[in-house]
């Protein structure tokens, strides 16, 4: 609810602080007055066009500020934290807008510093203006199919609707990674089968590496000592027979000499008999060595190609690991992986076969639910058309015919609201095709239809309404008609069971209209031709007599023109 607007140096307006209240509020006035320069006012802070005419002659800026006074749960607050701006819902939402005599514009929330835009945006949320240039609101196809929803009471299906669709996104999204995914796989399976192959055949063992080259080590030790052990042994070989050829040469050198004749004790036989027995201990001694030697050898028995078989384990691992881009002591981690990414590759087809049964059970429960909401949105429709069918002959709009199409979008424009395209259309004479509101009507026909529509909305829709300004709606007609647009237009003002009532201005030149008024304002222009303003008067009930007669009567108040005005303010 707009709850007060101050006006500064705007065209005629020098100052002015309004402080508006519920229900229906009459503006009146002299053509020329002023009227439409409060509701110029009240647009330039909301985020409307400013034009450098706005600011008055000999000030350097104009200023509008507008404060609304918004429900809790009004959405008007998701938009201010949307885009980033400070507020508290139990507090007032203060709108103003500054614009300078060149042109330049500033905007502001709550006194924090925004663009122009942003406040068109609130106003949007906040306002709708239905007059004979503009009507901000209903002419927004994109309005539509929310006002029949709520007319229609269709929230809990729009709910089951907007479930049914983050399912089915969902459920796509889930198939269309895994899709991707088996896609990717399928490329990589062929490498990973491969390397999963090599590394099988390899069988790498966790610390092998570290041992193979201990092993490698000392099996390469072991057979350099085996080098110098045969070494060793070759020139042990024959040692023995040529030790005992020479036992044998002294033991015939000696008979020799007994044979002879040399004494047994003699020097020359006990000299070749020690030579002898010495021979016989190398010889023993040789015969032990030998056996040392063999048995040497013995302690460094293995397999002829065993120190090759070892390399060649170790160069094969170290092969692979650099191919593989990894340390040796990692292929067995990375052999698990492999075969775990080679599992995961063959269960992902199994998944994405469950994902995409998924996905196309989501999709059949949405368009199921999706349908059901067409359906509901259709009947909403006829019984939308028939109720502003009914509100358009008092309004001198019986030639014009309404309805609400429904139309069924393509799968591929699926969304959270269904799949439906909801417009307003009229006709506005007997046989002409049915076209957009804003295509078809005009000038005053587009805001009694307005008004038609909001009365019939009204009698369904939950929730407050915004702020409703009507702009010379009763143009062109009178008596009955007048009088039915300001029945109208207080029905839509007034609360009804289930429906809190709504803030509605109008600008009007019809008594029947200021009549029905909970609260009237004259506009007036004061001052002389080198200081011309505007000025606002909040009326009185007798003031208000007064106006009303003066509007029925003109210029010469007659008493009859003030029965009159009393019998319209009682009706």
């Amino acid at each position: 609810m707009l709850i007060g607007l101050q006006i500064r140096d705007v065209v005629l307006i020098e100052a002015l602080d309004l402080s508006i209240g519920p229900g229906l509020t009459a503006l009146t006035g002299e053509t020329g007055a002023g009227k439409s320069i409060i509701l110029d006012a009240l647009g330039l802070a909301t985020g409307a066009r400013g034009d450098a005419g706005l600011v008055r002659r000999g000030a350097a800026q104009a200023v509008a500020t507008a404060a609304f006074a918004p429900a809790p749960d009004h959405p008007v607050w998701d938009l201010l934290e949307e885009k980033g701006l400070a507020y508290a819902r139990d507090e007032d939402l203060v709108l103003r807008r500054t614009l300078s005599a060149d042109g330049r514009s500033r905007a502001f929330v709550n006194d924090q510093a925004t663009g122009v835009g942003v406040l068109k945006e609130l106003g949007e949320a906040l306002l709708e203006v239905h007059g004979q240039h503009e009507t901000v609101g209903l002419l927004d196809a994109r309005t539509h199919r929310p006002l029949l929803d709520a007319y229609g009471a269709l929230d809990g299906q729009g709910s089951a609707v907007a479930s049914a669709w983050k399912a089915w996104r969902e459920a796509r999204e889930r198939a269309e990674a895994l899709r991707a995914d088996v896609a990717r796989s399928a490329a990589e399976t062929e490498e990973l089968t491969f390397r999963l192959s090599e590394l099988d055949r390899l069988d790498p063992r966790e610390g092998e590496e570290t041992a193979l080259a201990e092993e490698r080590a000392v099996l390469g030790a072991a057979e350099k000592a085996l080098a110098d052990i045969q070494s060793a042994r070759e020139t042990f070989e024959g040692l023995g027979a040529k030790v005992a050829g020479a036992i044998r040469a002294l033991e015939r050198a000696r008979e020799r000499a007994l044979t002879a004749g040399a004494a047994v004790d003699g020097p020359a036989v006990l000299r070749l008999a020690a030579a002898s027995e010495a021979l016989d201990r190398v010889l023993v001694e040789a015969g032990e060595a030998e056996a040392a030697i063999d048995g040497a050898a013995g302690a460094f028995d293995f397999e002829p190609d065993r120190l090759e078989k070892t390399e060649e384990r170790l160069f094969d691992l170290r092969g692979l690991a650099r191919k593989l881009n990894v340390a040796v002591e990692e292929l067995p981690i990375l052999r698990v992986r492999f075969a775990e990414r080679l599992r995961a590759v063959e269960s992902s087809e199994e998944s994405l076969r469950a994902a995409e049964a998924e996905q196309a059970s989501a999709r059949a429960a949405y368009l199921a639910a999706a349908g059901d909401l067409t359906k509901a949105r259709r009947a909403a429709g006829d019984r939308l058309a028939e109720a502003v069918m009914a509100e358009l002959a008092p309004l001198k709009l019986e030639k014009a015919r309404f309805r609400v199409a429904v139309e069924p979008l393509a799968e591929d424009r699926a969304g959270s609201a269904g799949l439906d395209r909801v417009a307003f259309e009229i006709s506005t004479n007997p046989g002409a095709p049915f076209g957009d509101l804003g295509a078809i009507a005009s000038g005053g026909e587009l805001a009694r239809f307005a008004l038609a529509l909001k009365a019939a909305l009204a009698a369904r829709t939950a929730g407050a309404q915004p702020l409703m300004i009507f702009d010379e709606v009763d143009q062109g007609v009178g008596g009955a008609v007048a009088d039915a647009v300001g029945l109208r237009l207080k029905r839509l003002a007034a609360p009804e069971e289930g429906r809190p009532g709504a803030q509605v201005l109008v600008v009007t030149h019809s008594p029947q209209v200021a009549a029905r008024a909970e609260a009237h304002w004259r506009i007036a222009k004061a001052g002389d031709a080198e200081r011309l303003r505007t000025a606002v008067e909040v009326l009185s009930p007798a003031d208000r007599e007064e106006e009303i007669a003066r509007m029925l009567a003109g210029a010469q108040i007659t008493d009859a023109a003030r029965a009159a005005a009393r019998a319209l303010m009682d009706a």
